[in-house]
C-alpha cells in the first residue's frame, strides 16, 4: 500500500471543526449520475415498485439515500406549502435490534415519527379537513399495540401524507440472518406496502441486498438494481473524479489542507479503495488530530489511513460483490438483434 510522504508543512488553526465536516456531503459524480437515473425510475405507476441500491461499504449509500428525499421535498415544495398534510419522502434507517427475527414492529415505529413530523424536523400537522365539521383531522393512533395495527397506521399514514418515496438505508438488516423463504417473505412485505399505498420503496445497502432478485420470476421484473461503485484507480476518469472530491475537502478547510491533499490523490485513493465515504472517515480523524494539537502535521493523515488488514478484507467483500453484481446488470444491446436477424 502506498504511504504518504512527510512532506506537508504545518498550518493554521482550521476554521471549520473535525464535526462540521464529518456532516459535509461532497456531491460527487456517482451521486450525480445515480441521483439523475434514479429520478427517472421514479414517478406515478411505475413497474419499479422496489429499487435496490447496491455498493461496497463507505462508498456514500447513506449520503445518497438523504440527497433522494432532499430532491424529492425541494421538487414539491411549493405542493407542500399548499398542503399542509404532505410528505412526499422519507428516510429511515432499518433497524438492527439484535433480535434473531427482524424487528417490523421498530421499523414501522420509526415511519411514523417520519410521517407524524419528528422525524422530518416538521410540526406535527393534522392529516386533513374534515368535510362535515370543517375540523382538523389528526390520524388515529387507535390498535398500535399489535403489529397488524402499527402496519394499517403506517398504510393509512402514507396514504394520507401523499408519500410516493421511501428510502430505507442499511437495508441488509431486513434480509440478513434469514433462511431464503423468509428472506422473500420480508420482500413481499415491502412490496405489498409499495402496492398498498402506491409508495415507491428504494433499498439501500451492501452487495448481498443483491441476491433479492433470485428469489422469484415476480420479484425480479418488479425490482430496479442500481450499481454505486467506487472510484477505481484502474480508470483515468475515476481517478479524476476522486482528485476533484479531494479539492472539495480542501475547500472546506482550506487553512489545514489548501493544495495538501491532492498530491496524494493515489495514496488515498489506494487506501480507502476509491470510497468517498471511507475518505471523508480518515480526513475526519485527521483533522481531529489536528484540532487537538493546534496544528497540521501529515503524520496525522498517515496515522489515520485504513490499516492493510482493514484493506485487504474490505477490497476482498468489494471484489466479490463486483463480480457478482456487473455481470449481471449487463444488458443486451437492442441493435444486437437487429443486426444478427
Amino acid at each position: 500500500m502506498t504511504s504518504i510522504p512527510n512532506t506537508i508543512p504545518a498550518a493554521q488553526a482550521c476554521v471549520k471543526t473535525s464535526k462540521q465536516l464529518s456532516q459535509l456531503r461532497i456531491n460527487h459524480t456517482r451521486i450525480r449520475d445515480l441521483a439523475t437515473e434514479m429520478r427517472s425510475l421514479i414517478y406515478p405507476d411505475s413497474q419499479s415498485g422496489i429499487l435496490l441500491v447496491v455498493g461496497p461499504t463507505g462508498v456514500g449509500k447513506s449520503t445518497l439515500s438523504k440527497y433522494l428525499v432532499e430532491l424529492q421535498l425541494k421538487a414539491t415544495s411549493s405542493q407542500m406549502d399548499q398542503e399542509a398534510q404532505l410528505v412526499p419522502a422519507i428516510y429511515v434507517q432499518a433497524p438492527a435490534s439484535g433480535e434473531k427475527c427482524f424487528s417490523w414492529r421498530l421499523l414501522y415505529e420509526r415511519l411514523l415519527e417520519q410521517l407524524e413530523g419528528d422525524g422530518l424536523g416538521l410540526s406535527k400537522q393534522a392529516y386533513g379537513v374534515d368535510a362535515s365539521t370543517q375540523r382538523l383531522v389528526r390520524p388515529m393512533r387507535q390498535g398500535r399495540s399489535t403489529l397488524a395495527g402499527l402496519r394499517t397506521a403506517v398504510e393509512r399514514a402514507l396514504r394520507q401524507r401523499g408519500t410516493r418515496l421511501l428510502v430505507i438505508d442499511e437495508a441488509a438488516h431486513i434480509f440478513s440472518q434469514v433462511s431464503k423463504t423468509e428472506m422473500q417473505s420480508n420482500l413481499n412485505t415491502l412490496k405489498s406496502l409499495a402496492n398498498e399505498c402506491g409508495t415507491q420503496i428504494v433499498l439501500t445497502g451492501s452487495y448481498d441486498l443483491y441476491h433479492l432478485v433470485s428469489l422469484s420470476a415476480q420479484l425480479a421484473r418488479r425490482i430496479h438494481v442500481l450499481h454505486f461503485e467506487r472510484y477505481r484507480y484502474d480508470r483515468p476518469g475515476d481517478v479524476q473524479a476522486f482528485h476533484t472530491c479531494l479539492r472539495q475537502f480542501e475547500a472546506q478547510l482550506p487553512h489545514l489542507w489548501k493544495g495538501q491533499l491532492v498530491p496524494h490523490t493515489e495514496a488515498l485513493m489506494e487506501n480507502t479503495l476509491g470510497c468517498v465515504g471511507t475518505l471523508s472517515g480518515v480526513l475526519t480523524r485527521a483533522a481531529r488530530l489536528a484540532e487537538d494539537a493546534g496544528h497540521w502535521d501529515v503524520d496525522y493523515l498517515q496515522r489515520t489511513l485504513l490499516t492493510h488488514a482493514q484493506v485487504n478484507r474490505i477490497l476482498e467483500e468489494i471484489t466479490d460483490g463486483e463480480l457478482a453484481v456487473d455481470p449481471s446488470l449487463t444488458r443486451e444491446s437492442v441493435d444486437a438483434k437487429h443486426k444478427s436477424a
